[in-house]
């Protein structure tokens, strides 16, 4: 999550010229992703298959308006 947090406050500031001091938080979504799915060698005794979830994470930072500064 905080690898996702400074991603989405390096591109407010690099792509849209946003002030970092300035940034808040205004939505954060986490997603179920596609699965990965393994199935080990039978004639090793693992017969169970392996399913490793991923996720996607969604965060929309913002400029906090003048007025509500303090």
């Amino acid at each position: 999550m905080k690898k996702a947090l400074n991603s989405a406050i390096a591109n407010a500031e690099n792509n849209h010229n946003l002030d970092v001091d300035r940034l808040v938080v205004a939505e954060s979504l986490g997603r179920q992703g596609p699965r990965h799915e393994a199935f080990p060698d039978p004639r090793r005794g693992k017969a169970a298959g392996i399913v490793k979830p991923f996720s996607h994470l969604t965060i929309v930072v913002r400029e906090r308006p003048e007025a509500e500064e303090k």
